[in-house]
């Protein structure tokens, strides 16, 4: 036994490595909705070991970029337009330029979109659609959370009704009384099950991923809550960016699970997307 010992201790070899320093990449974060205006953050990349804290991650966003969108008719330069946290972090975004009215729009169903940036001599486009709204939601209601003692706990319903043919994809968000709307932890859907159907399903509330997740609160919404619902229809490529996000962020951690490329629809070897939404929203108040 001892000689095994001392030939299992003989045989560790220390390996040594030094992980390779990758240029920081630009990250995109942009969006246009069903009569809203475009909203574009760009930031950039951190290394896997950097270290990060909020004033490290707010000097990484990109300022004075040459932002512009188009709808096939109408090209407007956006504007860029700081936005202060109550911590002092200053966070910044692109938007309708409210000086050069214009020029500027807002999102319309069945239209497409082009993005482009111009920022350190680099140009980088991405291409959006928002589709028209044909999957819908019919009607929201609640029941007692199932299998739980906690008489204070209720789950979302709704009944939705998916078109006939494949290749209708949906995000979901939910906003609890004043809060911000949030999206679920798995939030993007395909029709592969459901083409041509009018099915009931439980909507899981959405997260904020910056907080921890409490399991025993997850899913829930409590009595006396105002909960709204935006349903949003997204294009194939809006759909492959977050099926893939979600997945990478789940996968944090898990030394089992495979890795996964995130799927970007930015040019020029960017990270991010730009993602249009057809939405539609339904309002439940929650009886106490």
């Amino acid at each position: 036994m001892g000689i095994g010992l001392l030939v299992l201790v003989a045989c560790e070899k220390q390996v040594d490595f030094a992980p390779e320093n990758v240029s920081a990449k630009l990250v995109v974060d942009g969006q246009i909705e069903t009569g809203l205006p475009p909203v574009i953050s760009i930031t950039r990349s951190l290394g896997y070991f950097s270290n990060v804290n909020p004033g490290i991650a707010a000097s990484q966003f990109v300022r004075n970029a040459v932002v512009t969108i188009s709808d096939g008719i109408k090209t407007h330069q956006l504007r860029e337009y700081p936005s202060q946290l109550s911590s002092g972090i200053t966070l910044y975004t692109y938007s309708n330029d409210v000086s050069n009215p214009a020029t500027a729009f807002v999102g319309v169903p069945g239209k497409q979109y082009q993005l482009e940036i111009r920022v350190d001599g680099q140009t980088y486009r991405a291409t959006t659609t928002i589709p028209l709204l044909t999957k819908t939601v019919d009607s929201v209601w609640w029941k007692k959370a199932p299998n739980n003692t906690d008489t204070n706990k209720v789950v979302l319903m709704c009944k939705v009704t998916d078109p006939p043919g494949l290749g209708n994809y949906i995000r979901y968000f939910t906003k609890r009384n004043n809060e911000l709307f949030l999206p679920g932890i798995n939030s993007v859907f395909d029709d592969q099950i459901v083409d041509g159907k009018t099915y009931d399903v439980q909507v899981d509330g959405g997260v904020d991923r910056n907080v921890e997740t409490d399991p025993a609160e997850y899913g829930f919404f409590k009595r006396g809550d105002i909960v709204t619902l935006k349903f949003c229809n997204i294009d194939r490529n809006t759909y492959d960016f977050w099926r893939t996000w979600e997945f990478s962020f789940q996968s944090i951690g898990n030394p089992f699970s495979a890795p996964t490329k995130v799927l970007g629809n930015i040019s020029n070897n960017a990270l991010g997307a730009f993602c249009g939404y057809a939405t539609q929203h339904k309002t439940l108040v929650i009886p106490n």
